[in-house]
């Protein structure tokens, strides 16, 4: 697998170097002579993006923007690295998710408390926080131009609250960030494409997930673009897939969210009866252990979610 894809319409997605190949990404958009990056992977993704700059003659100063969809780590770990590296550029984000990069200690706590401070260290790497004065936080519906090229910004609560998605008119796509929840290279199925929801912790919740993804629907997208993983075609299908999970993922979680590794397992089950539904003939067992890092995920953002609304 090649750590650049060009996909046309001036993206180019660029493997973020986050735990193995294939499992994050994020992207390139130039256009004209400016540039944008929508994600940022972590630290350890910026040598990559550097070196594409300078495989195509692109020189710093023509990032002009850097957009996570939100301030997980895994989309916005990076950001402080990449806004010292790209001296012009103005960071895009969130309302809610802006004193976040700014001071990024809660980030740094919970992802050590989520992963333990070894595995943290390894995946994230440096966090370094990003001047106020260079951040621009992008209210619902609110447009800039690349080069003349508009992007519109849409707030989709359901994943985390400080979450937006990116609409590119050009290419009718989406940069979905974990909206669309995730489907790597080897969710590609005869019968169709599998996509999973993407719950982790801690701010999972069904109805505005739900809202979110007929947000996305209602702008008849032809693409999206993943960052776990890829660009995807967009279908109804694919829409209802994803519902259809949200739904039983708050059902099993309502049942019994009381013991996370039994949760994982349930939701292990249900992922690959649906795999198999899409004609799926790897071992489940195989299967069960590729998915395994976002089910337990899953599992522990449910868990959160029923001992939030237990304590309301």
């Amino acid at each position: 697998m090649s750590i650049y894809t060009p996909l046309g319409f001036g993206i180019t997605c660029i493997d973020a170097e986050y735990i193995q190949q294939g499992t994050a990404c994020f992207y390139l958009m130039q256009e004209g002579d400016e540039c944008a990056v929508l994600e940022t992977g972590t630290c350890h993704s910026v040598p990559a993006l550097e070196q594409l700059l300078l495989d195509r003659g692109i020189d710093s100063e023509q990032v002009r923007y850097v957009i996570p969809t939100h301030v997980h780590l895994d989309h916005a770990g990076g950001a402080g690295a990449m806004m010292a590296a790209f001296p012009l550029a103005k960071l895009l984000i969130h309302p809610r998710g802006a004193r976040h990069l700014v001071d990024p200690k809660r980030l740094i706590a919970g992802a050590t408390q989520v992963y333990g401070p070894d595995l943290f260290r390894q995946l994230y790497g440096d966090i370094r926080p990003v001047d106020p004065a260079r951040i621009v936080q992008m209210g619902d519906g609110e447009k800039i131009s690349l080069c003349g090229r508009t992007l519109e910004f849409r707030h989709t609560r359901g994943h985390a609250e400080h979450h937006f998605c990116v609409w590119d008119e050009v290419s009718r796509g989406w940069f979905s960030g974990d909206m669309f929840g995730v489907s790597y290279a080897w969710c590609r199925l005869p019968g169709g494409d599998f996509v999973m929801p993407s719950t982790t912790p801690s701010q999972f919740d069904p109805e505005a997930y739900l809202a979110s993804i007929q947000l996305l629907g209602s702008y008849a997208p032809q693409r999206l673009y993943l960052t776990h993983y890829g660009e995807l075609e967009y279908s109804h299908e694919k829409a209802q897939l994803l519902a259809q999970q949200i739904e039983a993922y708050s059902k099993f979680a309502n049942t019994d969210a009381s013991d996370e590794a039994r949760l994982a397992l349930q939701l292990g089950d249900y992922a690959i009866e649906l795999f198999r539904q899409l004609g799926a003939s790897e071992d489940s067992g195989d299967l069960r252990a590729r998915l395994g890092l976002d089910l337990q995920l899953n599992a522990q953002g449910l868990c959160v979610w029923q001992e939030g609304l237990q304590s309301n």
